[in-house]
């Protein structure tokens, strides 16, 4: 079984395989078989044998549990979600390799594309290409990208936005003013963005390579975007003329935003997934976790949440900065953070220093001391005994900013040669005329490092810390209710299912099959799904010919419906193509 790490787990819900209706699985199979078709000689190679070996069919919707074995053969594994997961959470999961799967499936509404993430989506859209272990390693490293870089508070109201409008649009009980009012507070959410974040950067690199991408010439491209791999009509509609295909470049797609809602009007087509390597690594070095220093600082006391700074002796510091006190250069010269704080070093908490010892807060200088050109995490035995950074010695330590630390040296705590931790009691911290710490407050456990290096998003050791940067939604998926009408169509499905899977007497199954045409005519005429199932059935077969034909006829009619012409078509082509092979393969 796939390790989620604690800081996930909460996103972690059952699949509940057994609340799959027969048209849930007809949904499956009818977007299945049509991507599977199309999709044989227009997708990245890695596609077709993908599916197999990742435990993905064409008949039935997957169980997780058997996606996770197969997976885990290529080194991955996978765990079912409620729907939309913020970017930086949905990211730490393929950081760990492993797919977050949404358990929900798309309603025959919306069939060809849906606006909220599904099951069809993450599952026969995301696994497939994991099989290429080149597009694996891209997909662990822009997850790890992600899960580190900084986001906004408004990038989160925006995330509630898009995952509200995305449920309401799937919910065939939401109301049209529902609709509205949510799609009038996306647009706001968007218009109340500023600047393009950390993480909206890696977002939009993200859904123009792994959501939405081609691959190889930008004349004649193959898809491996896992929302144009499982959906029936953008599949088709991304290769038409009329969407721009333009040559992949990490500035183009994160100056490129998107709506998640709708059709894309252009995609970016790469040369290999080396280049997209190439590009998420260009990309981390512009991020925070790797340039540091105030800006990065700047960043983090923005977001107001968990994000870890880096001390350059090694020290991480993990909290909600709310406080940073500057030097006359306008360089960061002492952080304040708020609230449960931890200390660790590589990713592993500090002993002693956990978010319990430090729950009322932190604050610690940052710079070196005035007149002293060695970094205090450098020091030799020499600068040791001339700062009398001794236990049980009173000291004074005048820091180049101003900031100035008294008080007697309890402990000097070192990682790898370099001092990292100076603990003081009777300590006073103070700057600029502010007391920042004062003696009855306790052990003054002062960070030392002469600048910060890094600043990510999250806990340093998100184990014993399990703080994410983005708190789970508080919307739920909603459970779509079925009524005595819909449970009589269910079961007609359900029948033609079972006719499908089992060796039934043939007389039996066509009388089953009548029964099932007539229920169809008298209560649901508009039913174009379940009539596409039982011609596909009677063709294969050769059965009943004169149904066969009025189905066929009925159907006709049924294109009509603008919204039902394309995916009539497409059906019928397939029972058309099936048919002839069948009769080539008698011949032959």
């Amino acid at each position: 079984m796939v390790h989620v790490p604690s800081h996930l787990q909460e996103f972690v819900v059952e699949q509940s395989y057994d609340k799959y209706t027969p048209i849930d699985q007809a949904v499956w199979r009818y977007v299945m078989r049509q991507n599977r078709a199309f999709l044989e000689n227009k997708a990245h190679p890695a596609y077709v044998d993908g599916l197999k070996s990742t435990g993905i069919g064409i008949e039935s919707i997957p169980r997780i549990e058997w996606m996770n074995e197969c997976l885990s053969k290529h080194g991955w594994g996978a765990v079912s979600i409620d729907g939309f997961l913020s970017s930086a959470a949905f990211m730490d999961f393929q950081a760990h390799g492993i797919l977050p799967i949404a358990a929900d499936i798309r309603t025959n509404e919306h069939i060809a594309y849906t606006p909220a993430p599904d099951i069809l989506h993450e599952a026969a859209g995301h696994a497939p290409i994991i099989k290429n272990q080149e597009y694996a390693a891209y997909l662990r490293k822009i997850g790890s990208v992600g899960a580190k870089a900084l986001s906004t508070k408004e990038d989160y109201v925006l995330y509630e936005a898009i995952r509200l409008l995305s449920m309401l649009k799937e919910d065939p009980e939401a109301s049209a003013e529902q609709i509205r009012q949510a799609e009038e507070g996306l647009v706001q959410a968007q218009d109340a963005l500023t600047e393009v974040s950390e993480i909206q950067m890696v977002s939009r690199l993200y859904w123009w390579t792994v959501e939405y991408g081609l691959t190889g010439d930008v004349d004649q491209p193959r898809i491996y975007g896992a929302g144009l791999l499982s959906s029936v009509g953008e599949s088709k509609r991304c290769l038409q003329p009329d969407v721009a295909k333009l040559p992949f470049s990490l500035d183009a797609c994160i100056q490129t935003g998107y709506d998640i809602t709708d059709y894309q009007p252009q995609l970016f087509v790469c040369r290999s997934f080396g280049e997209l390597i190439q590009a998420v690594e260009e990309l981390e070095s512009r991020l925070a976790c790797s340039v540091g220093a105030t800006k990065s600082l700047e960043m983090a006391l923005q977001s107001e949440n968990f994000t870890t700074a880096v001390y350059s002796s090694g020290l991480q510091v993990t909290g909600v900065l709310a406080g940073i006190e500057y030097d006359a250069q306008g360089e960061a010269a002492y952080l304040q953070y708020r609230g449960p704080t931890a200390l660790a070093y590589r990713n592993v908490e500090l002993a002693g220093h956990g978010k319990d010892d430090h729950k009322e807060g932190y604050g610690s200088p940052v710079g070196r001391l005035a007149g002293e050109p060695c970094a205090i995490e450098d020091f030799s035995e020499t600068e040791v005994q001339k700062w009398n950074l001794i236990e049980g010695k009173k000291v004074a330590l005048p820091f180049e900013s101003g900031v100035k630390v008294t008080g007697t040296v309890s402990y000097v705590q070192r990682q790898a040669g370099k001092i990292m931790l100076i603990g003081l009691f009777d300590c006073t911290v103070s700057y600029q005329g502010q007391v920042l710490f004062q003696p009855d407050w306790g052990i003054y456990d002062m960070a030392v490092g002469q600048k910060i290096i890094s600043v990510f998003a999250g806990a340093a050791d998100k184990e014993k810390f399990p703080a994410h940067t983005e708190k789970k939604s508080s919307l739920s998926t909603k459970r779509r209710q079925i009524s005595p009408r819909e449970a009589q169509l269910h079961a007609l499905y359900g029948q033609i299912r079972n006719l499908r899977s089992q060796q039934a007497e043939p007389d039996k199954a066509k009388a089953q099959i009548l029964y099932v045409s007539k229920q169809l005519k008298s209560e649901f005429p508009n039913d174009w799904l379940l009539r596409l199932e039982i011609l596909e059935l009677l063709t294969h077969k050769d059965w009943l010919a004169d149904e066969r034909q009025e189905l066929l006829a009925c159907l006709q009619q049924l294109q009509a419906i603008p919204e039902n012409k394309e995916l009539i078509q497409n059906g019928l082509a397939l029972i058309v193509n099936k048919g002839r092979n069948a009769n080539r393969e008698v011949s032959e």
